[in-house]
């Protein structure tokens, strides 16, 4: 994989996917399988494979890899190769290439995709929106397929999210006062006498 900035990169320990994060890729680390992260400014190593970055990066965003794999299936029917909402108050929607259990398998966060160009070669090379170029070996039919799952899956998200503020939220029916100190009073067992 080849990346159009010059690689500077420094290994982390700790890395949850974030609003800046833009691809996940295998990276080969002496005999082992790391990931580079691919930021809007920054790159990293870190010595998680890009398959445990994703599990851990929807846990710590309160589910699981098999739940958001679920919550796919269930908005749009795509069960292989399937793009998954990693934090659902964004949302970041990231896409694998291959079969996410596939050791070359490269995850692209669709929010950073401006656009793809078929290469000679059968790869694909990805413009991101900060005009940062990588080749990933993946056809272009191929990936615009992944794309197209990408749009789905955020649109239909999407259009979950406006019913729900439409039926509920606007009513003010389920919101949380917005400080603690409006709660005064609801649970108050103190006599005011």
């Amino acid at each position: 994989m080849k990346t159009s900035r010059k690689e500077s990169m420094r290994i982390i320990e700790e890395y949850e996917i974030n609003p800046e994060t833009m691809a996940i890729l295998p990276f080969q680390y002496g005999t082992k399988i790391y990931s580079k992260v691919i930021e809007v400014n920054n790159q990293f190593i870190s010595p998680f494979k890009p398959l445990a970055i994703i599990k851990k990066s929807c846990e710590f965003f309160g589910s699981s890899y098999p739940g958001r794999k679920e919550g796919t299936k269930h908005l749009i029917g795509v069960t292989h190769k399937s793009p998954i909402i990693i934090d659902s108050h964004t949302p970041i929607i990231a896409l694998p290439t291959t079969s996410p259990s596939n050791l070359e398998c490269i995850w692209l966060l669709f929010v950073h995709i401006a656009h793809f160009e078929k290469q000679e070669s059968g790869t694909t090379v990805v413009v991101f929106r900060n005009n940062q170029k990588l080749v990933i070996p993946i056809s272009k039919n191929s990936f615009n397929n992944q794309m197209s799952r990408g749009s789905r899956l955020q649109v239909k998200f999407m259009q979950n999210m406006e019913y729900m503020e439409q039926k509920y939220i606007k009513k003010s029916i389920y919101l949380w006062p917005k400080k603690a100190s409006e709660r005064r009073g609801i649970y108050d067992t103190e006599d005011e006498s």
